[in-house]
């Protein structure tokens, strides 16, 4: 029985499908919700001596970040889960393993949408795989099309 599940969530399709699977798996357990918002860390004019951190584009990037986080949040109090959420920054592999490690998660959720093309797929890699290898827990990946 999962009691602390952990929801890798970017208010994308996949991640309101892996919202509504998460609500669901959570209402039958009655488990604690963590949502998950990872940013990735911002850099502008990058240069030969590598980038500029920009502090007023972070800021206002980790708004828009928490906007969806709280909207997702809202969205499972209301329908009487017990939820709350956190925004971070960095690597989205590294940051949802964390997570999950601190939280003691029982469950890691999170959506994925199948790329086009091999150099799409090559290019940006997959998260899901990726956090598959790293999870102290059992990961359900939410799939759509």
């Amino acid at each position: 029985m999962y009691k602390r599940i952990l929801l890798a969530y970017d208010g994308s399709a996949p991640g309101q499908q892996a919202l509504l699977d998460c609500h669901e798996i959570a209402q039958w357990s009655q488990a604690e919700l963590t949502l998950i918002a990872v940013m990735p860390m911002l850099l502008t004019a990058i240069g030969p001596e590598g980038g500029v951190y920009d502090e007023s584009l972070q800021e206002s990037e980790k708004a828009r970040y928490q906007a969806i986080l709280d909207a997702g949040v809202r969205r499972l109090a209301d329908a009487g889960l017990n939820a709350h959420g956190e925004v971070v920054i960095g690597d989205a592999v590294n940051e949802i393993a964390n997570c999950a490690h601190r939280i003691a998660a029982d469950l890691i959720v999170v959506g994925h949408k199948h790329l086009d093309g091999w150099a799409a797929r090559w290019w940006r890699g997959s998260v899901s795989k990726t956090l598959i290898e790293h999870a102290p827990c059992s990961v359900l990946v939410v799939i759509t099309r």
